[in-house]
Formats: structure tokens, sequence, C-alpha cells
């Protein structure tokens, strides 16, 4: 053997001691991760499992190698009728080489039904997917305290309204004079309490329908809505509270066609938008309402030259409580909850919300419906109008 045969030789060795190691890292790092880990091959079959993939499905091992993926790990919907292997996320990535993260139940091996979060990757070769990783976590857990604190905002909302009724009550008797002519400094006070009054009962009315959407529990119903007539009665309500700070330009296009939607929730939806435009824009700022169509859909956008969202807060603007960062230091009061129960009721009525915003210039929110409508859907209650009006 020549000394540059040895010497390829040894090569060869040092690199396949490398990959052992390489394999061997790996393996460890698959195995113990405390998320189920499942490698399916491009024809569906499993190829590798982890211990925590086993331990949430109830399988061994041997169990689920070469295993047809979609037959032998069982997806189904919420009422426990098995997903078509067309609709699983796994073949979604495999038509489309993106990944895909969503929640969906799985049924172990005793037949119980259980939520995971997962997230499913391609592995791409070319290009072309020859095979996917999916990663999931059992979410029991997280599902039973959200509805915990679903439960506790629905008990402490209901409990917080009765006294509240009184306070309305009353304070609306000393406004009209039932207890004789009150003062200037008397109507002053009076004043602050009503706006106080107010705001809560639009806060209860919002946690309450929060809850009841969360819970699945809101119907939905469906009947010809002019939606120029809508934004213009809104426009008309909100205009007193704009003109003692801002001013309000008002567009609406010709010939806006009538759709079938519910009327309550579409208010609730563009009342908040234009809501949370007046809240985080500074005096002297513009607000301006539009109401346009294209192809398919009929399109609300709300303008406003406010604070702007910064670009680290984009991607959570329409979460749950939360509050972009220069919303906080300009000390604007709010909940975080306006733009969440926006984004949650659109879904109701199949409309779509997003928006563009730049920090220190301004937002425009849009909330699109489609021009063919929607149909009724069922449920326990009927959305709250979080906006009270005092003196109909």
């Amino acid at each position: 053997m020549t000394k540059q045969d040895s010497d390829l030789v040894k090569d060869l060795r040092a690199q396949a001691a490398k990959a052992r190691e390489e394999s061997a890292t790996f393996d460890a790092l698959f195995s113990s991760l405390g998320e189920g880990l499942i490698a399916i091959n491009e024809k569906g079959h499993v190829t590798r499992v982890n211990q925590a993939a086993l331990d949430m499905l109830g399988y061994t091992e041997s169990e689920l190698l070469g295993e047809w993926y979609p037959e032998k790990v069982v997806m189904v919907n919420e009422d426990n009728s098995v997903v078509e292997t067309i609709d699983r996320p796994v073949t979604q990535v495999f038509m489309t080489g993106k990944a895909i993260s969503v929640s969906k139940y799985y049924r172990r091996k005793d037949g119980e039904k259980f939520p995971v979060f997962m997230t499913v990757s391609p592995i791409l070769l070319r290009n072309k997917p020859i095979g996917a990783i999916e990663v999931f976590r059992d979410i029991s857990d997280d599902i039973e305290a959200d509805k915990m604190k679903t439960e506790f905002i629905s008990i402490a909302s209901h409990q917080l309204r009765t006294p509240l009724s009184a306070v309305n009550t009353y304070s609306l008797m000393l406004e009209n004079g039932y207890a004789g002519e009150l003062n200037e400094q008397q109507s002053t006070f009076l004043a602050v309490i009503i706006a106080a009054t107010d705001r809560m009962n639009r806060l209860i009315s919002t946690l309450l329908n929060i809850t009841r959407i969360e819970a699945g529990n809101i119907s939905v119903e469906s009947s010809p809505i002019d939606l120029s007539i809508l934004v213009r009665s809104i426009a008309s309500e909100f205009e007193p509270q704009i003109n003692q700070k801002l001013s309000l330009k008002t567009k609406i296009e010709d010939k806006i066609p009538e759709v079938n939607t519910d009327k309550l929730i579409v208010r609730e939806i563009i009342s908040n938008l234009v809501s949370n435009a007046i809240k985080y824009t500074p005096e002297g700022g513009l607000i301006e309402m539009s109401l346009y169509t294209d192809r398919k859909s009929i399109i609300f956008q709300v303008r406003d030259t406010g604070y702007g969202i910064p670009e680290g807060s984009k991607d959570q603007i329409f979460s749950k409580f939360y509050r972009a960062s220069n919303a906080v230091k300009q000390e604007v009061s709010g909940t975080g909850l306006g733009l969440y129960m926006v984004k949650v009721l659109a879904e109701k009525v199949d409309g779509d919300t997003w928006f563009e915003s730049q920090e220190g210039k301004g937002s425009s929110f849009y909330f699109s419906i489609s021009k063919k409508g929607i149909s009724g859907k069922s449920g326990a209650f009927k959305l709250e109008n979080s906006r009270i009006k005092r003196r109909d």
C-alpha cells in the first residue's frame, strides 16, 4: 500500500468515525427531547420515533416503525371522527413543501382522544419533499388552564355587573334631577362617575363576549345589511368623542352592495377598530374611515395619524391582553382586548383583518367581508353590544 493509499484510508476512517459520532449525537438528541418526534418518509411510513411520542400515543417502537403513518397514528376531530388523510397536516406539507403549525387531536392506542399542538416540517432534497418531521406536545393542561381562566372571567364579570347596575341606575337618576338640581361641582363629579361606569360596563361586556366566543357559544345571525348606513351610523356615534381632540373624515364608495351577515358582530368589529384608532392618536391627529369594494369583498378601513406600531410588536398585535410598548409608555389606558375581539369576531363572520403601520406615523386597520355573505350559526348566546348608550 502506497503512502497516498494509506493517507486515504486514514481520511476515510476519520470521516466514518465523525459520521458515527454525529449520528450518535443526533440519536441522543432525538430520544431525549421532551416533545414527541416522528419522522416519515416519502411513502408515508414511520422511520423514526422518540420515547416522548411513544409515551403520549401508547405504542412501543416496534409497533410504529415501518407502519403507514396516517393509519397507525390516528388523527381525529373534536367530535372524535377520523380526519381524512388528504386533510392531515403532513399531507399538506408534502403537497406544498412548507412547514405547518396547528392544533389537532390524536387518538391513543387505547382509543382515548387528546389535544396536541404540532409542527410538521418537510425534509427537502433539491426543493422536493422526501420526508417530514413532526414535533408535537400534549396541550391538555394548557386547554384546562385556559378553560379555568375563561370560567373565572365569566363569573367575575357577572358578579361585577350586579353592583354596577345599581351605580348606573342611581347616577342616571342624579343626572336627570330626581334628587334635586346639582351644583357645578356635583355635576363634574357625577360626569366622572358616569364615564367610569360606562368604561366598566364596556369592559364587562367585552370579557363576557370573549368568554362566550372562546366557549363556542355565540350565535351568528344572517340578514341583509347595508354597510354604508352602518358605517355612517358608527361615524355619527363616535363624532362627538373624535371632535374633542381630532379631525374625522369619512369616505364611502357609491353603491356598496347589501351583504347577508350579522349586523351586531360587524358593528362591534368596526366600533373596536375606530375606538382603537381614537385611543392611540394624540390631540390634533386625523381619523379617516373608508368603505369600498374589490372584486370579491367589501372592505372597511380606518386610518389614523397616531403612535403607530413598533416592528417588534406587529406579530402580536391581535393577541389577547397584548399592548405595544410605545402605547404603554404613552400611558394610554387600555386592556389589550379590543384588537383580539376584532380578530375572533371577524372569523365568526368569515371575514379577514390586517393592518399596515409605521411607528410614529400612524396605522391603517382593515376588515373585509365577502360579498357572498354568510349563513347563520346557532349558539347559546348572542353577542353583547359593548358600547352602552345612556341617553337613547
